[in-house]
């Protein structure tokens, strides 16, 4: 079979990411790497990455259309690749996590392996395939690496067995209470996903990390997160997808305590405002309005030893 080339593959790219690459001038420039660096299949290189693991960010859909950003971890190699088009991944089902209902067979799905240790993240996403409640297949949609810009550095390790749940339960509202604000406004490192439904019929899952200094998100008297959009690889997937479907969903980790807060809700993206000009660094904002927030106490195993960085004068750098 003849090797795909760059010119032969179709464009990756959507009516949404295609709009903000537009509005700074990249189009024809993205075009290129689209088709070579977005693939249908993973590189050797990933496959061997995703097993070494301790846990992996994942976005899904829910029976509603939320979409929900969630983290599960279990022992490295609970996750494998048989063939570059498959990811097997050992994770039983969640019941406390919302972004568990958006994981049966048949389902879209995102996921991303990241390393904060190295600052090493990969990106794909594509369709579950269950059989039982012990994991599930991914057959693949999209592959794709990122740069290591933004990933404040950590190292985890266990606190309890990645198969013993917590018994705290989880607590919902429709608002930010006091901690789920501090956890906001504190925070270094949230992961956004969102999704697409694409002109042949099928539905596109990202999911993705956003990273600053602690307290680069702002959160207004209304409980509206606003965000600012640093300079990037231009692929614009999360800002893309808003554009085209306002439905995001985030998480938020205390990497200290292993408490998880999600939420779901919409999001809206401000390519000129004059409040871009007071986060520093900033291309763009996005703002996001949460509807439904689900705080889980102790929801992680892992705890995670911090490395003192200014992320915004080490990208620059």
């Amino acid at each position: 079979m003849l090797e795909q080339t760059e010119q032969d593959a179709p464009s990756p790219w959507h009516e949404g990411e295609l709009a903000i690459q537009r509005s700074v001038g990249v189009v024809e420039r993205m075009d290129g790497p689209g088709r070579n660096f977005v693939r249908k299949a993973m590189p050797e290189q990933h496959r061997a990455f995703f097993p070494m693991l301790p846990f992996v960010v994942l976005g899904a859909v829910d029976a509603k259309g939320d979409v929900w950003a969630t983290i599960r971890a279990e022992r490295p190699g609970f996750m494998a690749s048989p063939e570059p088009e498959v990811l097997e991944v050992g994770l039983p089902r969640d019941p406390a996590d919302p972004a568990d209902a958006g994981m049966d067979d048949g389902d879209a799905i995102a996921m991303l392996g990241i390393q904060l240790e190295t600052r090493r993240r990969n990106r794909l996403n594509g369709v579950i395939r269950r059989t039982d409640a012990k994991g599930f297949d991914v057959r693949v949609g999209q592959s794709f690496g990122n740069c290591p810009q933004y990933i404040q550095p950590r190292s985890a390790a266990f606190v309890r067995d990645p198969d013993m749940p917590t018994a705290t339960q989880p607590l919902h509202s429709g608002q930010l209470d006091d901690r789920a604000l501090g956890m906001v406004e504190g925070a270094d490192t949230f992961f956004v996903a969102s999704y697409v439904d694409r002109a042949n019929g099928e539905r596109q899952v990202d999911v993705s990390h956003r990273g600053g200094n602690a307290g680069f998100v702002r959160v207004g008297a209304d409980s509206v997160l606003t965000i600012p959009d640093f300079a990037g690889n231009r692929f614009f997937n999360t800002l893309g997808n808003i554009l085209v479907n306002s439905k995001a969903g985030l998480v938020f980790v205390d990497f200290e305590t292993g408490d998880m807060l999600q939420m779901t809700g919409n999001a809206e993206v401000l390519l000129d405002s004059p409040d871009i000009a007071t986060f520093q660094g900033a291309e763009r904002l996005w703002r996001f309005t949460p509807e439904e927030i689900v705080l889980r106490p102790d929801a992680l195993p892992l705890r995670w030893r911090k490395e003192s960085v200014d992320l915004l004068r080490r990208s620059r750098g």
